[in-house]
């Protein structure tokens, strides 16, 4: 069993990666920072580390989709991340995407559970 967890625990960590990115970006339709977006991703159920989490938004930032500005009202300088235009462009062509991803594999996962049931 512990060579089943090991692989799933591998299979998961590959799946959370790629969807990680779809989260971030859920999340920056109104400017956050970093400490923030792992607290709100956190309570929707989507951990993330900030080790991860800082190098996501650098990467989405340098590839355009991200814009940041800095807040010094406070005692302590906040770096918020906000979606660009074109960040905003390609969050709804993910998002489009990923509905059609789930759909495809929930059609394939039903076919597969009709089959084993015998159900034709």
């Amino acid at each position: 069993m512990s060579e089943a967890k090991d692989y799933m625990d591998k299979l998961i960590q590959e799946l959370r990666r790629g969807t990680i990115t779809i989260g971030v970006l859920s999340q920056l339709s109104e400017p956050q920072y970093g400490y923030s977006l792992v607290s709100m991703l956190g309570e929707k159920g989507i951990h993330v580390e900030p080790g991860t989490l800082y190098p996501l938004l650098r990467r989405l930032e340098k590839q355009g989709l991200l814009e940041q500005e800095w807040d010094t009202n406070e005692s302590r300088p906040r770096k918020y991340y906000f979606l660009s235009e074109t960040g905003k462009e390609v969050y709804d062509l993910l998002i489009a995407e990923w509905e059609h991803i789930v759909q495809s594999l929930n059609h394939v996962i039903e076919e597969k559970g009709e089959r084993e049931n015998g159900d034709d």
